[in-house]
């Protein structure tokens, strides 16, 4: 936020003695100079400021026809890290282990989740268990129904993942069934958990809500009841052609299902569905949902920008500035966003936020604009008028401009794609808008002020009186009598709004006891944001992919609710050639082995290791495996009792080139305990003497946590250190500079805080919002500092009433319109928007905050945060000053380039 335009006189005004010396806010000397020039150029030439961007957007606006082919909504691609461990460690899987069409199917094996349509059935309301007759018989019949599904005269048993010769089972105990739901009488004594049939079948993923009975084994407990069951189908994606296939099988699944489910006519269980298609085609209709809101924030933003630049005088009156100047931001939107379609930037979905953001901000530059314009003198010539507006208010806006952008292109540094591109197109957004408002909208404020000059009414745009008629009514009057202005100062009537921040709040905020209370809110602010921090939550919770009313969050809900006892079946996988025939060799894989299940999140009795069995065979055997030869040519003997083991070695006939067991983790039910199993494994990986790699496709998504603290402090520090700069070259006062930057981490610190409190996750949605932060924390609180040190009243609580005085409304303005942009965003069924509304309202509400309330008060606590007296130019009357003119302007560093006015 910029300030208002400053008078240029005023007894004392401040100014280094012999020159600038070392006042860096000299820096904007030569740029108000170049922007007075281009003021003075657009105001007597406006038509060609108008007409041309409205051509560069259109000609831009035309690279939306890119868009269908730039959208990049892959989950995986753009909300983990880019070059995440996870990723090259896939590689590695694949690439040693591939799968193939021959191989017994066996899900812990992939190398990623699978294609897969999957049910999720849970005792109806009133019922205890789904292990009855009745609700068997009603999941068999469902399950017969699915098989029947075909796509493009494809069936379900053409497509299906094998095992043994025929279609793998979607459920153990489903098949143990062999279609008869009355077997469940004779197997439910002694039906065990989580292991059944002997050890054969590991029932954790299948069967939820288990109620145990006493006595058994600690891994085979007696089930007495169950509240849900799963049902998985696994389809081949081995070749193109049968990925092809399978996703229109799993299309014709989400499209018929429901009515599947409807025909049954279900009374004992519920169903809900998902499919490994789901998350993505959930994800991806988010856009369109959010589309229809854009016009809501159109028209709330026009008639708040209407509302607050309109008078009740016919021709001052700023409606058509105010509309036009929400236009120019539409317009920035359509050129950056062509643009990089046009280069071939990816459209993500986070960057649908960005409009929102753009034309909230977009209308703060107009009213710093406006405001700067009203304090012009109304009798001077347009083009004067322009000139004098552009080489106050465009310094500013050229700094809020700078800010803003750099804030964003700094976060295009992150690790995370989606971030990428929001920051990209949102930063060149911002660059769009500066240049509009410069051209384009003050184009606009020229027209608008010809038409002031000639005194013409805003509607009918017919010349109107300057003074009340006697002979009208009084209606008549109000709608055609305008044109008024303050004789005194020649400028527009003073906003009851500036009046108000001058005469009542200013004078509140600086009683002591007002500063007392101010104080004690700041630190309970300040406390409840530091504890905050402290229980903030990471990562993406992927259910938030999809909005609130779709089919999936049933399948979520119960899936957490059933099935949180037993997390992922991790791979440990052996990355080079080793010596297994070597006895000592054997002994430190196995103590590898061993410090990977003494974690707290590992099963150790549910491990799978081929090497265990093999030791094991040959005991019995009497099997010499300190050979080489020997070792490798018997391991058809392995493959005979566990065939499956065959797919977990890499060999040939003189080594064994890689190799993998399984270990079985168990609590891992928050993003903490996600995060922690992860470091775990990979540190006791990383330390063991064996060369080891951990790996499950959800570690994928698990990567962020290594990344998005680390990536979300870089960004916050780097940015802060570019505001700090260019506060030192905006305030001539170190010290007030400090007071910026502080104010930076404040909000960081508050909104970062208050996250936790409303249910935001810091993940690399909310990180684009902390990136944000930094630059509206400097929109608020460096030009509220830099409005103080320049002041030129004697007393600091004095200069703070100051600062308020010409700066508070528009702060007030750029708060409200930002909220207003995004606020329809609170209502949207997507967790992706909802949470760019929450940490927006956060930045702006905690930024306005410090802008208005703290800032203005912790200024005053030290009196030599202002200008050395040594500076401030010798005293001259007030009248002097009232009426002195710049001899030389956009230069005041010095007493010589003033002058009194004739007479």
């Amino acid at each position: 936020m910029a300030e208002q335009q400053r008078s240029p006189g005023g007894a004392g005004r401040a100014a280094p003695a012999g020159g600038c010396g070392c006042r860096t806010d000299c820096l904007e000397g030569p740029l108000s100079r170049a922007l007075r020039a281009l003021g003075a150029l657009v105001g007597a030439h406006p038509w060609p400021f108008l007409l041309l961007p409205l051509a560069l957007s259109g000609a831009l606006g035309s690279g939306f026809m890119f868009l269908r082919s730039r959208e990049a909504n892959d989950i995986e691609g753009q909300f983990t890290p880019l070059g995440g461990p996870a990723k090259g460690e896939r590689r590695f899987v694949q690439a040693r282990f591939p799968t193939r069409d021959n191989q017994s199917f066996s899900a812990q094996r992939l190398s990623t989740e699978g294609a897969f349509a999957a049910l999720l059935a849970v005792a109806a309301a009133g019922r205890d268990s789904l292990l009855t007759r009745d609700a068997l018989a009603e999941l068999l019949a469902l399950d017969e129904a699915v098989r029947a599904l075909n796509a493009s005269g494809r069936a379900f048993a053409q497509l299906c993942a094998r095992s043994g010769g025929a279609c793998s089972s979607p459920n153990p105990l489903l098949g143990a069934l062999q279609g008869r739901p009355e077997r469940i009488e004779a197997l439910l004594p002694g039906l065990t958990w989580p292991l059944a049939f002997q050890g054969r079948a590991f029932l954790a993923p299948f069967l939820g809500g288990v109620e145990l009975g006493a006595g058994g084994a600690e891994l085979a407990r007696p089930v007495r009841a169950a509240r849900a069951l799963r049902l998985l189908y696994y389809l081949q994606e081995d070749e193109p052609a049968q990925r092809s296939a399978c996703r229109l099988w799993l299309g014709s699944f989400l499209a018929r299902i429901p009515d599947v489910l409807h025909s049954l006519n279900l009374s004992h269980v519920q169903v809900a569905y998902f499919t490994s298609l789901s998350r993505q085609e959930e994800f991806e209709k988010n856009t369109k949902e959010i589309v229809p809101l854009f016009s809501i924030t159109y028209f709330l933003t026009i008639f708040f920008s209407i509302m607050s630049c309109s008078r009740l005088d016919c021709v001052r009156t700023k409606v058509w500035v105010a509309a036009f100047g929400v236009f120019s931001s539409g317009l920035a939107v359509l050129s950056s966003f062509g643009l990089l379609l046009f280069c071939g930037v990816p459209f993500v979905i986070t960057v649908a936020n960005a409009p929102f953001l753009i034309l909230g901000v977009g209308v703060d530059d107009m009213f710093i604009m406006v405001s700067c314009w009203q304090q012009t003198k109304v009798k001077d010539r347009v083009k004067d008028r322009m000139a004098d507006t552009y080489a106050e208010a465009a310094v500013s806006v050229t700094i809020t401009t700078l800010t803003d952008v750099l804030a964003f292109y700094i976060g295009i540094a992150t690790s995370f794609q989606s971030v990428r591109s929001f920051c990209l197109y949102t930063g060149t957004a911002f660059i769009f808008c500066y240049l509009y408002n410069l051209t384009f909208f003050g184009a606009i404020l020229a027209l608008n002020g010809k038409r002031e000059e000639s005194n013409r009414h805003w509607l009918t745009f017919m010349k109107v009186e300057t003074k009340a008629q006697d002979s009208h009514g009084h209606a008549c009057n109000m709608c055609c009598i305008g044109g008024s202005f303050d004789e005194i100062t020649g400028t527009e009537i003073e906003h009851p709004m500036n009046g108000f921040f001058r005469k009542h709040y200013g004078p509140f905020l600086m009683h002591t006891w007002s500063k007392v209370v101010v104080v004690v809110l700041y630190l309970l602010y300040l406390g409840s944001s530091i504890y905050g921090c402290t229980q903030v939550k990471q990562g993406i919770d992927l259910r938030n992919l999809a909005s609130d009313h779709s089919y999936v969050i049933q399948y979520y809900d119960w899936e957490e609710k059933y099935f949180e006892v037993y997390g992922p079946r991790v791979m440990v996988v052996v990355t080079q050639s080793i010596e297994y025939w070597n006895s000592s060799v054997r002994a430190d894989l196995e103590n590898c082995m061993e410090s990977l299940e003494n974690i707290s999140y590992v099963d150790k009795e549910l491990s799978e290791s081929w090497l265990r069995t093999y030791e094991i065979v040959a005991s019995k055997l009497s099997l010499n495996l300190d050979d080489r030869a020997f070792f490798i040519s018997n391991l058809s003997i392995l493959f005979n009792i566990t065939p499956e083991s065959r797919w977990d070695i890499d060999f040939n006939a003189t080594e064994i080139s890689a190799s993998r067991f399984f270990i079985q983790t168990s609590s891992v039910t928050t993003a903490v305990d996600e995060s922690n199993l992860l470091s775990q494994l990979r540190g006791l990986a990383k330390d063991c003497q064996i060369p080891l790699l951990v790996y499950h496709p959800g570690f994928i998504f698990f990567d962020q946590y290594i990344v998005i603290v680390q990536n979300t402090i870089q960004n916050i520090a780097i940015a802060t250190g570019a505001m700090l700069l260019i506060s030192l070259l905006l305030i001539p006062n170190p010290l007030c500079s400090l007071w910026v930057t502080f104010a930076i981490a404040s909000v960081v610190v508050g909104v970062t805080g208050f996250m936790t409190y409303w249910d935001v996750n810091l993940d690399s949605i909310s990180m684009i919002n902390l990136v944000i932060c930094i630059g509206f924390s400097v929109d608020f609180s460096a030009h509220i500092s830099y409005a103080f040190v320049s002041s030129e009243k004697p007393k600091v609580n004095d200069k703070a009433v100051d600062a308020l005085y010409r700066l508070g409304y528009p702060v007030v303005q750029g708060a409200v319109s930002t909220i207003l942009g995004v606020v329809v965003l609170s209502v949207a069924a997507s967790y992706i928007f909802r949470t760019f509304f929450k940490i927006m309202f956060l930045v702006i509400l905690f930024g306005a905050a410090h802008g208005l309330i703290f800032i203005p008060v912790f200024l005053t606590f030290f009196g030599f945060c202002g200008r050395s007296p040594r500076t401030y130019l010798p005293f001259r009357s007030p009248a002097f000053w009232e009426n002195a003119e710049l001899r030389n302007p956009g230069d005041s560093c010095s007493l010589a380039q003033y002058r009194p006015a004739p007479g």
